[in-house]
């Protein structure tokens, strides 16, 4: 019986390892479509794993939620240690292996667990209640209505209480089999603070109904375990794992400063000072001015899409959308992860890329929400794992504007102006200081 658990754990260990992997590989070639960009090494990348990713710097603008939030976070994380016992446990047959050579160190730890198990479940209680009982706005927005994301967040908090408890209910029937002496389970004496308060409700049960308790639970946590690991890059708690090394590569240029083309800068040079274009120039090849679709985007734009927490806290923050616009920074990553999946599930099937006719923009993201944008970097400063939905938004904008000569008709004007005058005024350069004589 014990060998044909140990195989039957083997079958499920490679099973989940197998589609996670696969499922990785999918999204790494989905990020892949994005164009290069450089991320010279700097001190800072560093500093920003540790404080944004690790530390949650940026959230404990909301002490309160912040807390919750890093009980969660650290607790599920740090709990999850454990699953390097369960399955050499499961791997070997043995039960509780590490108790032994750790001695009172092991109950000390097992101890740690079981108190950030329990913060975890309470955390993920009062997150449901934000959500589905106070319905807090900034998750209970349009983007988030009727779908998919919304049941995201409900199930994998639902998911991790499901968890936790049956961390704690194994504990539990593990601690009364050890007060009636059953087997192996006799020769690991440890006492759990928390678990440990559930197990009087077992005091009546005989042995064997105990130990179908105890390893019911344990399978049942271990493979929700995997389930969970499988889930993952499904939801947007794929953030778990992407949010280090999206603050690693997050750009390091001062808040507001924006990127600009060379070839829009070259044009302007040239414009101002005839005399510095080369004469022996050839014609340069038309290139497409911003980004039309995720293909033109890099791809740390890309990554930024697929750590997108859905928070909210940047459209909570976005002045565009609290005066009722359409914008919506959350919804720029969102449509973007959106349409990465498109192309990738449409290459999955193919076999290489294929023209949808489709794009980012206008068939995901309006022209309407793009001009609503005021560049103010509020959803920027604001994001926990240091998403830039700016940089998106204004390489968007620039296609409208340069390739399809689509804004605003209150803008031509200007941009006749500077294209002609050098300036937004319509004055000629000679002319310029003619407004003080009027």
């Amino acid at each position: 019986m014990q060998i044909v658990q140990q195989i039957l754990f083997l079958l499920l260990v490679a099973v989940a390892v197998w589609i996670f992997v696969k499922k990785v590989g999918f999204i790494r070639k989905n990020i892949n479509l994005g164009r290069d960009e450089n991320f010279e090494p700097h001190p800072d990348r560093w500093r920003n794993v540790w404080l944004i990713a690790f530390g949650q710097k940026r959230m404990f603008d909301k002490p309160l939620v912040a807390l919750l939030h890093l009980a969660v976070y650290a607790g599920f994380v740090v709990i999850n240690i454990e699953i390097l016992e369960i399955i050499l446990d499961g791997l070997l047959g043995t039960h509780r292996l590490f108790a032994p050579s750790l001695g009172g160190f092991y109950s000390f730890v097992i101890n740690f667990f079981e108190v950030l198990a329990f913060l975890v479940l309470s955390a993920c209680v009062v997150f449901l209640l934000r959500r589905n009982v106070v319905k807090v706005k900034r998750l209970n927005q349009q983007e988030l209505s009727g779908g998919w994301p919304r049941k995201d967040a409900n199930y994998i908090l639902a998911f991790e209480i499901v968890l936790m408890s049956l961390f704690l209910l194994m504990n539990a029937s593990d601690k009364a089999l050890q007060l009636k002496n059953v087997g192996h389970y006799a020769e690991v004496q440890t006492n759990f603070l928390v678990s440990g308060l559930l197990t009087p409700l077992f005091a009546n049960l005989d042995a064997s109904s105990l130990v179908g308790i105890e390893r019911g639970a344990w399978w049942l946590h271990i493979t929700g375990i995997f389930v969970f690991l499988n889930y993952l890059p499904y939801s947007k708690h794929l953030h778990i794992i992407l949010a280090f090394p999206n603050t690693y590569y997050a750009r390091l240029k001062p808040q507001a400063k924006m990127v600009n083309m060379p070839e829009i800068q070259k044009e302007v040079l040239y414009a101002m000072q005839p005399e510095t274009v080369p004469t022996d120039a050839a014609p340069e090849e038309h290139k497409r001015f911003g980004a039309k679709d995720v293909t033109d985007l890099s791809w740390k734009n890309l990554l930024d899409a697929y750590t997108c927490t859905e928070c909210g806290r940047c459209t909570q923050q976005c002045p565009a959308n609290q005066t009722g616009k359409l914008l919506s920074p959350r919804k720029i990553m969102m449509d973007t992860r959106d349409r990465m999946e498109e192309i990738g599930n449409s290459r999955e099937k193919s076999g290489s890329l294929q023209d949808d006719g489709k794009s980012l923009l206008h068939d995901y993201i309006t022209t309407e929400e793009l001009w609503a944008c005021t560049s103010c970097q509020a959803c920027v400063q604001v994001c926990p794992v240091l998403i830039d939905p700016l940089h998106i938004i204004n390489q968007l904008k620039r296609y409208l504007a340069l390739e399809e000569s689509n804004q605003p008709s209150e803008w031509n004007g200007m941009y006749s102006n500077v294209e002609n005058n050098f300036a937004p005024w319509k004055f000629s350069p000679d002319d310029r200081d003619a407004w003080a004589n009027s």
